[in-house]
Order: structure tokens, then sequence, then C-alpha cells
């Protein structure tokens, strides 16, 4: 794993994180940037240039033996449209600029599914079941992007047509694209075989996942049918973690043997975080939960991060130690520690505000002042992690 790029992306998830920091400051005081332009950058930075690219680098370092120089050209490219939507998106939000740097990272996405699907030399059907899954819904997602123009012009950014797109997108890249691809290089390095309780736990994960997108559907219409399947999906989802963890735990106490403690931690973390992301949608069986989920932005963005922040980083941030990228030493460990320090207290304040909020309509002393201080260790974490890689030797084969 190219070590150049390990920090370009870290670099891009400090920029997020720092992007994350100016929007909690903007209710203490005013950063001169509109709230909602920055919002936008934040998250398409954070999505696009972190998660998305370290994820095209793991997977070309795992999977794709040839044509590496390729990749190589794709990925500037790639990075190229994440810097266009860094400098774009503050100052202008949705507009021209923005719009065509967004536009060509899909293109760039659209180009790597296919580059992946042909040059790839995988011979586990394990690990193709799950990465062209991946690939498949990352290509689905995108449909809800491509459905934003023609909503705005049909009826208007504050119709249901909108906001329906744009939570498509966001259910299929995190739900979809991220998460199974993620666990495609998770059970590469554990080594899971194909055997029926595979199939039944990639079949239940696929199933579950198509099927709760019909929650933020049901937000904005009113159709009845929708919340059924969505509780239909989060069962799946119940089958299917119960088929995760009986996969795992075999293998993952003897791979776990040959691991650093710090290592263990990560996927521990990771695996505890995906662990919690299902069973808090069983919460939407109660219809006074799954009606306010949507209304307290609270609750939805601490949801957002338990996914992006928690389960699927904390795996990225073990993989990145897996390829030898860093020293293991004090500042190391201080920056992982700290990151997810901040992490839990954020995600501690977020729901105790939401309940609170749905309860009695209250806000937590402080809240807003502690949910900055909590956000500046997310960045700190970063830069420390960002550091070690930057002054630690290459020690693999680079693309």
């Amino acid at each position: 794993m190219p070590k150049k790029f390990t920090i370009i992306c870290l670099i891009n998830f400090l920029i997020a994180a720092l992007m994350g920091l100016a929007l909690r400051y903007s209710v203490l005081g005013d950063i001169g940037v509109n709230y909602r332009f920055l919002t936008h950058a934040h998250s398409h930075v954070a999505m696009l240039g972190w998660v998305y690219l370290v994820l095209f680098v793991l997977i070309v370092h795992y999977f794709i033996p040839e044509k590496k120089a390729l990749f190589n050209k794709l990925f500037w490219v790639t990075e190229l449209a994440v810097v266009g939507m860094m400098l774009s998106f503050p100052f202008q939000g949705y507009a021209g600029v923005s719009i065509t740097f967004s536009t060509l990272h899909i293109l760039c996405s659209y180009y790597f599914v296919y580059l992946v699907w042909k040059h790839n030399k995988i011979e586990s059907f394990v690990l193709r079941c799950l990465l062209k899954s991946a690939l498949v819904f990352m290509v689905l997602s995108t449909i809800g992007v491509w459905c934003l123009g023609p909503a705005v012009t049909m009826a208007g950014k504050a119709s249901a047509f909108y906001q329906i797109a744009i939570q498509f997108f966001l259910h299929f890249q995190f739900n979809g694209w991220f998460l199974i691809a993620t666990l495609a290089i998770f059970f590469h390095l554990i080594k899971i075989e194909d055997s029926k309780l595979f199939r039944l736990f990639v079949y239940a994960l696929i199933t579950g996942t198509v099927l709760t997108v019909a929650l933020p559907i049901y937000w904005f219409t009113t159709i009845k049918a929708l919340s059924v399947l969505n509780q239909t999906g989060i069962i799946i989802q119940l089958l299917s973690l119960y088929c995760f963890l009986k996969l795992i735990k075999p293998k993952l106490s003897e791979v776990l043997k040959q691991k650093s403690k710090l290592q263990i931690y990560l996927y521990s973390f990771s695996i505890f975080c995906f662990t919690l992301k299902i069973l808090i949608q069983l919460a939407t069986f109660i219809p006074e939960f799954s009606n306010v989920d949507y209304t307290h932005r609270n609750l939805v963005i601490g949801f957002i991060h338990l996914i992006m922040l928690g389960m699927i980083t904390g795996f990225l941030f073990a993989f990145i130690l897996d390829v030898k990228l860093v020293t293991y030493n004090k500042m190391l460990t201080f920056g992982v520690a700290i990151f997810i320090i901040g992490f839990v207290i954020l995600e501690a304040l977020l729901g105790i505000q939401g309940v609170l909020l749905i309860l009695e309509s209250r806000f937590l002393p402080n809240y807003h002042f502690l949910l900055f201080i909590a956000s500046i260790l997310l960045p700190l974490g970063i830069l420390c992690i960002l550091f070690n890689v930057y002054m630690t030797p290459q020690k693999t084969r680079v693309l």
C-alpha cells in the first residue's frame, strides 16, 4: 500500500475534521462561511476524500496484482475532484464548479468499478461476492445523485423527491458500498472461507440493506408499507449480525494473536460499532421513534458518525496499521486513543441531547461548547496518526 496515497487520504480526513470543528464553532461564534455550504464540503471530503479513497487504495493493494500504473493515474484524477469540491463547496454550495467536480468524481468511480471488475484476480467466492456487491451498491447509490437535478427542476429543494434522492444516495453509500467493501478487506485479512453460514450472512446483509432504504423514504411519504419493509429489513440484518459474529469468532482469536494490542483494540471497537449500529436500528420498531429520528438532527448525525467514524474508520485505521505504514510508539497510541475518546464523547452528547429533546424539549447545559471541545480531539488524533505515517519509512512495495 503506497505511503504517499495513504498520506493524501489522511490529509483529506484531517481537513474534513477541521471543517467539522469549524461547524461546531459556528454555533458559538462567527466563522465567516455559510454554514450549509461548509456542511456540504465537510460531508463530501469525509466520504469521498477519506473513506472512498482509502478503500480505493486498499482494494487495489489486496485484489489487483496488475495494471497498477492505470490505477495510480485514476487515483490522482479522483483526488483532483476531491480538492475541487473541497475548495468550491464552502463558497458556493451546490453550483457550477462544485457540481462539475462532483460529476467528475462519479465518473471516476464508474471507471474504477469497471477496472476492478476487469482486472481483479480474486479466486475466493467470499471476497469476490463481497467486493462485487459493494461495487454494485456504489453504482446504485449514484442514481440518487442523478435524480437531484430533475428533482430541483420539477419540485424544488424542499420537495420529498429531492430529499429522497439524497437519502437514497447516502443509504447505499454508507450501508452498501462503504460497509461491504470494508468487510471484504476484513474477511480477506482474517481468511474467511466459503460456507453455508457465509452465504446466509451475505444474502441477509444484502437483502437487509436493500429493504432498510424504505425508512428514509418513509420519512417523506405516507406509505405505511415502507415502515413494514424497513422492519423486515432490520430483522434480516439481525440475522446477518448473528452470522457475522459466528463467522469471525473462530478466526478472530487466531488472527489477533499475530496483531498488536492497538490493532486488537481497533478491530474490537469496529466490531462493537457494527453490532451497535444494527441494534440501534431496532428502535425504529417504535412508531414514535421512527417518526422523529429524521426531525431530530442530533440522532441522525450521531448515527451517521457511528457508521462513518466508529465502524468504518475504526476498520480503516486497523488496515493502515496492518500494512506496516506506521511506527508503534506513544504518538500513534495517543492519536488512536484520542480519536476514539473524542468520538465516544461526541456520540454520548448527541445521543443524550437527542433523547432529551424528544422527552423534555430542553438542552444540556453548555451543549454546543462541549461538542466543540470534544470535536477538537478528532483532528488532533488524525494529525498524530498522519505524522506517524509520514515519519515511518516505506516498508511495503508500492503500487
